[in-house]
This record gives C-alpha cells, structure tokens and sequence, in this order.
C-alpha cells in the first residue's frame, strides 16, 4: 500500500486549486489562420504572379493556399501551362518557396477540377457503369445472338460480365458460352430469361479541368487503377525534385454514375458470402420484394467497402508515405460517409447556399438558395473527426453564399459560426482565383462565388473577418470534443428500403434520405445536448470506461440509436454488451427487428432474436421506460426530452432558452465554450452551465480583448454573466480549480443613444471610377450614391465620412453604431484608427479615443463591387472570358447584371453615440 504525506498531499491540493489559470490567448499558429481554395486558372500563372497573390493573401491574413487547378482564359492560352509538365512544377515550387517565406502552407488537389482523372487514366482505368439486357427465350428452343450493349456508346467498350439465364427457381450460369461476343444455348424446358451484365463505362469526363488536366474520371473502386492514377504525381515530383504539399485535397465525390466496377462480382462473392450473378433479376427489382431489397442493400454495402478500401485508404497511405496528409470531402459517396471522413487525416464538410439567420440588419438577397450546410449535415465530418481523435475538421466555405460581386463580410459571418458551433476548426475559403495584375478588372474569376482576392472591394476590411477566424480557430483547435451523446447512424435502413440501385449521399439530398435521422439531431441540440454520429465499424472499436462510452478519440454519456428497423446483428451485440459493461444505451421510438442484407440471413436473424432477448419484450411505445441491463442501464420510449435528461448529461441552458448555438470542448482544467446568437434574441443576465467552473475568463474573438468573468454557484450550478447581442459570439472558458487573474470582462449598461447630427461631409478616396471634390451632408450622413453625380452610382471602393461632434458628460465608455452600413468601415477618432467595424451589430467602443468638447470622426466606408458590374453589363463590357462554364447563377444559368438595383453605398442611416455604465453583473 502506497502511503500519502497527508499534510503535504493536502497542500499539493491548495496551491494546484490557488495556482493562477492559463488565461492568455492560445498561440496564434498558422493552422489557425484561414485558408483559401486557390484557383489556378488555366494554369496561367507566373512567378511574379504568384509572389504578388500570395503577398496579397498574407496581408490578409491567409495562413493556407489549395491549388486547383481549374480551365483557362479565353485569349490567355499562351499563358497556360500543362498540369504537372516541368514548368508547372517549377511554378508550384515557387509557391512552396513563397509559402515558406511567408508563413503560408501549401496544400493542393490531387487532380485539375473534379473528380479525379485525367489524360493518363485509360479507358480500362475510367470510371465504371453496369448495363443489364435480358433476352426472352423459349424452353426447348435453340438461342445465339450476339451479346453485346445495344447502347452505341458502349457497344465496342462495354465487356460481358456474366450472362445467366432465369427460369422460376432455375438459373443456369452462361458466361462461359459466350465466345467472341456470340452466345448459342439450347434452352430447357420452361419460359427462360437470359440476363447480360455488361461491364460499360460512365463516360464521365473530368469537369472543369485544366490544360493537362483533361480525361477520364478514374474507377475509384479499384486499387490497381488508383495507384496507376497517382503514379503520375510520384513521377512528376521525383524528375523535378518539388517538396511535396502539407496535404492532398479531394473535392466532394461527384462520380455519377458509378455503380460498378470490373472487379464487382468478384470482390461481391467474397465479402458478401454469395455470388450476385444468381440473384441478377432481384438486384433489378423483378422477383419477391423483400429478397431485392436485401439484395441491393448488400450490392451498396459492397460499393461502399470497395471505395473505402480501394481508394480512400489506399489514397491515404500513398500521400502518408510521401510525408503529406489528406485532406478529403467524403459527401456524395456511395457509402457510409463517416467511415469515409474517418480514415483521413482532415475530414472536410462546406457550406453551400445561404441560410435564414434571424439576426437584424442581415441582408438576405433574393433569388439564392437555402444552405446544405445544416449543423446536422456538417457535424458528419467533424463525428468521423471526434469519434477517432482527430484534431482538425475543415470546411469549403461561402460557396455561392451569394451571387459573385453581392457578397459581404457580414454575410459571411453566421454562416461561419455555424460552422464553427457545428465542430469546424479550420476553414477554407472557396475561393480565391489567382488573377495577373496587368488584368484589367474584375480580374480572372471562378464561375461559383465567392471571389476572395484583392479585385473585390471587401480585400479592404478582409483582414477583421480573418483575424476573428484565426482568433476562433486557436481555441477550436485546442482541448478535446465534448459532445454528450453519440448517436447510431442506421445506414442499412436506407440501404435496405431506398428504390434505386446506385445510391449516392449527396449533399444537396442527404436529409430527405434519412429524415428521422436529421430531425432526432435537431431534436438532441434543441433540448440542450450535442452528439457525435458513429457507424457500425466504429461502434465495434467503442468501450465503456466508468459508466462513459469511449470511442478511439472521445468520451461520451450515451448512445443513442434512433428509429431503424434494420441492424447488424453483431452491432446490436455490440449496445447490448456495452450496456452490460456499464453504459447507457437508448433506444428511441423502437427496437430494431430485422437485420439488412440476404447473406447468411438465417444464422444472422438468430443472432440478432438472441440480443432481443436481452431487452424488454415490449416495444418502445410509452413515452419513457428504463431497465437495468448487467452494469448499465437501457432506455427507451418515444419521450426524447425525458429519455436524453435520464441520463448523466446535463443540459446546456444557452440553446434551450436564448436559441444560442454553442460547441463545447475539453482542456485539462475546465472547458471551453464557442458561443454564437445568431438569432433576433440577446443575452444580457446570467446563464446556467451544464459543467462546474471555479472561474472563467470571456474572450471577443471579434476585437482580441478578454477579462474574468462574473462566475457564481448557484443551487448547485455553474452561473457566469453574460452580454450578448443578436449576430456576436464569443469563447469562454473555464476552469475547474484554478483562479483567474484578470481585470474583470466589461459588461455595460446602455445609455441612451443621440444621433451624431453636426454637418457631415464626404469625398471618394480609393476606388473606380475617379470621382473629386467633396460633397456636404447636412445634419447626417447618407448613401454615396445619392450625391449629385452620375459616377457615384457606379463607384466602387472606399469613401470618407467626416464630421465634427461634441461629448458631454463623463461616461465610462461610447458606443458608435455605424446603423445601415454599406459595407465594411474603418473608423478614425480624432486621427486614431478606433479599428474596424465589418459584422453585425455595426458597433464599436470608441471611448479612449474620445475627450471631452470637440471631436473629430472619420468613417472611411468600402461598398461591394455590385454597382460597378451593373455598369459593365448595361454598357457591354466583355468580361465573361473564362472558359468552359465561365459565369452563371447559382441555379447553373446564365446571368446579367444589369437588371440589378443600385445598391446603397457608405453609411445610409443615421450614425449614433450611446453612453455606456460599466457594471459587474452581479
């Protein structure tokens, strides 16, 4: 028995509990810096071209490119350069060079465009199709045809794979009789069909590719072809000597069309226990219903084991083996999707669209759609993430946000806290089109908007957005997940009862495959909790450990395993046993009763009744029933609020009564906390959290500022004092033991606001077109486009607002609201630059720079390029010069800009001043 000094163990404890926190900012890395998909447009790129975009990425405060290579510019083909050729890679390798010299990581798509292929990928190598014939044939008849596909683009490329022919329960397997194409067969008695699988090809080019680039998309169901894909890049970079990327990128998988492979049957019969050639008629929906499903179910399930094991991990340890990690969009596969993301290094979600924030003064611009970056569908990559201990979730990000030239930093703001709440903690801008400067503008551009480079106007303020993502990121990158549950993503359900054959998980799809599924996760974060997804594969590498879950990279209070009436048996097993050993197992709405698939099914649904045996005979009807199961405890019913409070979770109060979104994770002495309002709601009082703190400390990711906060127990929970208004967030974290030694966080009371009426003026500074002189404004500032002057509705770029006011009284701060803003400003107090102001609410504490009588306030305003472009379309100016799909609506069509409005310009509403009485809160 070991022996304690008590006394010294005991003062051990006092000065661990007295010892100050770690209350600084965490380290500022370049992983936490932004990064940008960077389009290399035809290639077109020059060493000095690449030096002056990448300068212009750093000023921004961009710590990562991704080269993608994508098509040219029309009149600038002798500027092209052929992908991987020497002189491609002696441009990479500037880039690298640059990227060394100013602190920004190189990362780069494993292709041009998307998918992967290109011109080194045979036709034997490209992407595969099935095709299926069946010829009627009379019993006791002679039958010889030619069996070849009747499509006339797959006719001399579309090989037999197996021809059988089906009589009721007969089947005679004729593959072998086929010579030359030509099958002569003396039916049998009986009504016969004689089936042809043939092994076609999709056809499917690589889209938007780059000059060297062009070909076929590649089989991502076979090893051999894949590995002959990536020996291009193992020989273009050992003949020219190029460092190879941080990471590899793959961009969502988009195979259409892809549901075969030459290898199928072959790799079918091995995993699945049977051979799929006798079951060709069931595979096509002809036959008994229940004997189909099964039989497309283990036909996807096999698709999925094939590109996991074919290509994505064979991927991964090609680019592991050249010192490079992978960074991979695993949605739109035919699989499950976190078996997908779990086997990266990075696993990447994105954001298309936009979504309806309820947050005053939000512009929403019509004519866009809805976002396909619900928390629900982004939380997949950040699961595979947290489930296998990864550290890094990262995201494309703003795609088509809005339409090219609309698009504000303020808009992008609660997309990206979203994101954020959602498990993201490294994010990819898309995108940022390398563009010459001798290009007139708007430069060279990416179809899809956003365009983030110094041709648009918000270059300007890009910096504040940046500096609040690297300042968000730091602490997002730091600690562990801490989600409360892990819920059982059913797949097989979807597998099992989807029509179809060839089943893809689309983004733009993925809920109305699995609505159960999506409404229970929005059910979980509304109630207060926050989950992890977890597959099958993963649930078999999960233990208990003190009545928790423990999964390679997490721990977790419960799982839960929604509405499926399908499982594996060994995976209902698997929640059985963990109950057994501790944990806590709900089931919510019901228990499954079948297991998917037709192999073995007998000895499987044996399995499976022998696990029920194990839960209650009744089946979860009532609203909450609980039993004791070996060390732990098994919950169900259909009362979702009661079964998740059962457990040893505690809810969250932020989202329950503020409708915050917040993420929380893990660090050795307490827990951090991202917290976003993006809803017309505000908090100004104390909050309830689900964890004990000691003390905290409140950081504003938007400005860099941080002080202790107010934190009491109450009633037995954590309570800290909180100011939030509609469109902020803020990290806080907290500390079990340790106190803090700061000056406590502001917390103010508003005064009553005046408005800033003296005699305002303004002149165009920087922008296009040239525009002199300086125009008064009586009594407050307006839109720059209603001066008198036609340029002024076409100008683009940046404008001063100047004005002289007066402050009276001694308050403890000022609060400028900048009202209708316009877009992005920096704000200049008696010649001090106060910072700037760039996302909702457009306010910013300018006090410290104020004193008392006569001030001076300087708003330089930047608009959007919206105007401008409106100008080119309505005089003709030729800009569309990309190739390929060159520029279209987020909808794929063609678009004009000249039927747009004027947009307002500069400061369009009143600007006030508020008096602020710090208090403490309590």
């Amino acid at each position: 028995m070991k022996i304690i000094n008590l006394p010294g163990f005991i003062l051990f404890l006092v000065s661990a509990c007295s010892a100050p926190a770690d209350t600084s900012w965490p380290e500022m890395r370049s992983e936490a810096a932004p990064g940008v998909r960077w389009w290399w447009q035809g290639s077109a790129v020059d060493s000095a071209g690449l030096t002056d975009n990448m300068e212009d990425l750093h000023r921004a405060g961009v710590g990562a490119v991704e080269i993608t290579p994508v098509y040219g510019i029309n009149g600038a083909e002798h500027r092209h350069i052929d992908y991987l050729s020497a002189r491609w890679m002696n441009m990479y390798k500037h880039a690298v060079a640059e990227g060394k010299r100013l602190g920004i990581a190189i990362e780069m798509n494993n292709g041009t465009g998307w998918p992967f292929g290109g011109p080194t990928v045979a036709l034997a190598d490209a992407a595969c199709k099935v095709i299926f014939q069946k010829y009627p044939v009379k019993g006791g008849t002679h039958f010889e045809k030619k069996i070849v596909a009747d499509d006339p683009k797959q006719t001399d490329i579309a090989a037999v794979a197996a021809v059988v022919a089906f009589s009721g329960n007969q089947k005679i397997d004729l593959t072998d009789k086929v010579k030359d194409n030509m099958l002569a067969w003396d039916a049998p008695a009986g009504d016969w069909t004689v089936w042809a699988v043939f092994n076609g090809r999709t056809l499917q080019k690589v889209k938007r590719a780059a000059p060297g680039g062009e070909g076929w998309v590649m089989n991502h169901y076979s090893k051999d072809a894949v590995m002959r894909y990536l020996k291009r890049f193992d020989d273009a970079f050992a003949s020219s000597g190029a460092p190879w990327p941080d990471n590899f990128f793959n961009d969502s998988y988009e195979v259409y069309g892809a549901d075969w492979s030459d290898n199928l049957f072959a790799e079918f019969e091995k995993r699945r226990g049977y051979r799929l050639q006798d079951y060709i008629p069931e595979l096509n929906r002809e036959g008994d219903p229940d004997v189909c499903a099964r039989v497309v179910c283990d036909y996807r399930q096999t698709l999925a084991d094939l590109l996991l094991n074919e290509f994505t991990i064979p991927w991964t340890e090609w680019a592991h083996a050249h010192g490079s990690g992978i960074r991979n969009q695993a949605h739109g596969s035919p699989g499950n999707l976190l078996d997908f993301y779990a086997a990266v290094d990075i696993p990447e979600c994105e954001s298309f669209g936009r979504t309806l924030f309820d947050i005053p003064g939000l512009r929403v611009d019509s004519g866009m759609r809805e976002s396909d970056g619900h928390p629900s569908m982004l939380k997949f990559a950040s699961s595979a993430a947290h489930i296998t201990g990864k550290n890094v979730v990262s995201s494309e990000t703003f795609t088509w946000l809005t339409e090219h030239f609309r698009t504000s930093l303020s808009q992008m703001k609660p997309e990206m806290d979203q994101m954020f709440a959602s498990g993201v903690n490294r994010m990819f801008y898309h995108g940022s089109p390398y563009s010459p400067k001798d290009v007139a503008w708007p430069g060279w551009l990416f179809y899809a908007a956003v365009n983030m480079n110094a041709n648009n106007t918000v270059y300007k303020d890009w910096r504040g957005l940046n500096d609040y993502i690297a300042r968000t990121q730091s602490f997002l990158q730091y600690g562990k997940p801490d989600n409360d549950f892990l819920v059982y993503l059913p797949v097989y359900d979807i597998w099992q009862k989807r029509d179809g054959l060839y089943l893809m998980f689309d983004i733009h799809k993925i809920k109305s495959l699995m609505p159960a599924f999506f409404d229970m996760v929005v059910d979980i974060r509304s109630l207060g909790f926050d989950a992890d997804y977890i597959s099958d594969k993963y649930l078999q590498q999960t233990e208990t450990n003190g009545g928790l879950l423990k999964t390679p990279g997490a721990f977790y209070k419960a799982i839960i395993v929604p509405d499926a009436e399908y499982i594996p048996a060994e995976t209902l097993a698997k929640l059985v046993e963990l109950a057994e050993n501790g944990a806590t197992v709900i089931f919510a709405d019901r228990f499954p009763g079948d297991v998917p698939g037709l192999s073995d099914l007998e000895t499987r649904r044996a399995l499976l009744k022998k696990s029920l045996a194990e839960l209650p005979a009744d089946q979860p009807v009532s609203a909450f029933s609980e039993v004791k199961s070996g060390k732990g405890r098994i919950l169900f019913g259909t009362d979702y609020a009661k079964l998740f409070r059962a457990t040893s979770a505690e809810a969250e109060e932020l989202p329950v009564k503020y409708g915050a979104n917040i993420i929380r994770r893990r660090h050795a002495d307490g827990y951090l906390y991202f917290i976003a309002m993006l809803r017309d709601n505000k908090i100004d009082g104390r909050v309830k959290l689900a964890t004990e703190a000691h003390s905290a400390v409140i950081f504003n990711p938007l400005d860099g500022t941080s002080g202790k906060a107010d934190v009491r127990s109450h009633d037995g929970q954590t309570e800290l004092y909180l100011q939030l208004e509609p469109g902020q967030s803020l990290v806080v974290k907290t500390f079990t033991s340790q106190k803090t030694d700061l000056p406590d966080y502001p917390f103010y009371e508003k005064g009553t606001p005046e408005p800033i009426a003296g005699d305002w003026s303004f002149r165009f500074t920087e922008g296009m077109p040239r525009i002199d002189g300086v125009y008064p404004m009586p009594g407050a500032p307006v839109s720059w486009t209603e001066v008198a002057n036609d340029s002024a509705k076409v100008y683009t770029g940046t404008g001063r607002y100047s004005v002289n006011f007066e402050v009276k009284g001694n308050a403890d701060e000022y609060l400028l609201d900048l009202g209708k803003l316009c877009e992005s400003a920096r704000v200049y107090v008696n010649g001090q630059d106060a910072g700037i102001v760039w996302s909702l609410p457009y306010t910013i504490k300018i006090g410290r720079y104020l004193k008392q009588g006569a001030n001076t306030l300087e708003v330089e305003v930047t608009n959007l390029p919206a105007n401008r472009i409106r100008d080119f379309d309505k005089r003709g100016v030729n800009w569309r010069i990309f190739k390929d799909i060159n520029i279209v609506s987020v909808f794929y069509k063609d678009i004009r800009y000249d039927t747009w409005r004027v947009s307002p310009s500069g400061l369009a509403a009143p600007v006030t001043i508020t008096p602020l009485t710090q208090r403490s809160g309590k």
